[in-house]
């Protein structure tokens, strides 16, 4: 069923206090969602490769606990390495075939952590412990029965909107700025752990911006300061580029306190806080788009790592926000969309229980000269979901 009706609230940009969070590369929620997701892609290529098809998995239960570095002032040395936790469900034998899964997800790991943390050495730095067991008969026999795309394995609800507000994207494309290859040239001395808080008050954006310094570039908490400061100019700089607030403010790493020493500045060994001060866990970190924003609804799942066929808590949720961009982009006179899937277990996953978009039209546009349209392309998206699941499988929709 597919329903659409007006949104009835006011847009986001129009409301008077807007909170948007984004966590980046080197924060510990961020490296397990991702890892985790490169195991479920890697262990979809492997079936694929062997079977012709994607078989049972959820990688989707991960904690990357916390080690123990020793910093001082021109670099330091790990004590205790990190120690990645790596679950839940896969399959490990099909058609008589033995699928080395453990091997598949620690290298699918390894080559994460090597391509996008420049001071984590996966061999050295990280521990791998590999608590994947076989599914349960009922789930996995969703991927023997027949039929065009899989039953739904679960009965859950996702939502997904469009456009992101002048605040999500300056905080998104602040830390994708950050953590990007030319801005880790200029300033090398940067670590990967970044987070990204944004409070917009009427026109007012204020941004709080927490990112480590390498201590083997630092040589004293004079440097610190110093190189600080040239860095959030820069952060200033990149932040005047977004029209449409009438004020811009970054405050970069507010718990610094001259004259404390190594006690009062913010400095990494490895580039994450995952090193020896926070933990990390799959689902705590970005929705599917990138963003924590208090001011949308947002689902409950944890997309990252489970499988791309059959589980609705993944594929609904990065669906949602595909279809809202499309709906946005080919129906004019839209300001926000938002797209609810709502699935039952053992249902095709082209078929869900409700399909439901909520428009805000511009005053000059009316529902009824719109809603045709926009549940064809509702229509359109669902009954391509089995090339979407294939895409998703291959990692061509970002999830955190």
């Amino acid at each position: 069923m597919i329903v659409v009706e007006k949104y009835k609230g006011t847009a986001v940009a129009g409301q008077r206090v807007e909170i948007v969070e984004r966590k980046g590369t080197g924060h510990p929620d961020f490296m397990c969602d991702s890892i985790m997701e490169a195991i479920s892609i890697a262990l979809s290529e492997g079936y694929m490769r062997s079977f012709g098809t994607i078989l049972h998995h959820n990688i989707d239960k991960g904690l990357l606990a916390a080690g123990k570095t020793v910093k001082v002032f021109g670099g330091g040395r790990v004590m205790k390495p990190l120690e990645l936790t790596i679950g839940d469900r896969a399959t490990f034998r099909a058609a008589g075939k033995v699928i080395p899964v453990a091997d598949i997800a620690v290298k699918a790991a390894k080559g994460w952590v090597k391509e996008n943390m420049r001071f984590v050495d996966p061999e050295e730095h990280l521990k791998y412990r590999i608590v994947l067991a076989p599914g349960s008969e009922e789930l996995t026999d969703i991927f023997l029965r027949p039929g065009r795309v899989r039953p739904a394995n679960d009965t859950s609800a996702a939502v997904g909107y469009f456009p992101l507000s002048p605040a999500e994207k300056s905080v998104l494309e602040l830390e994708r700025y950050l953590n990007s290859k030319i801005f880790k040239k200029r300033y090398p001395e940067t670590g990967e752990d970044i987070k990204v808080m944004g409070l917009r008050r009427r026109d007012s954006l204020d941004v709080t911006v927490a990112m480590p310094l390498i201590s083997g570039f630092v040589k004293s908490e004079k440097e610190y300061f110093e190189r600080k400061d040239v860095i959030c100019k820069d952060m200033i700089r990149f932040m005047m580029r977004y029209e449409g607030f009438g004020k811009v403010e970054v405050h970069f790493n507010t718990l610094d306190e001259r004259g404390r020493g190594l006690g009062g500045i913010y400095l990494s060994l490895l580039g994450t806080s995952a090193e020896d001060a926070d933990s990390g866990q799959v689902g705590r970190g970005n929705r599917v788009n990138g963003l924590i924003s208090m001011n949308r609804p947002m689902g409950t799942e944890a997309a990252a790592g489970k499988n791309p066929v059959s589980h609705v808590g993944k594929i609904y949720n990065v669906l949602s926000h595909s279809i809202a961009r499309k709906v946005y982009e080919e129906v004019e006179g839209l300001k926000e969309v938002y797209i609810l899937l709502l699935s039952r277990i053992g249902t095709p996953i082209d078929r869900p229980q409700v399909a439901s978009a909520q428009v805000l039209t511009e005053d000059s546009v009316r529902l009824r000269d719109v809603s045709d349209k926009i549940g064809d392309i509702i229509e359109r998206e669902l009954a391509g979901i089995g090339r979407f699941c294939v895409d998703l499988s291959k990692g061509k929709y970002p999830i955190c």
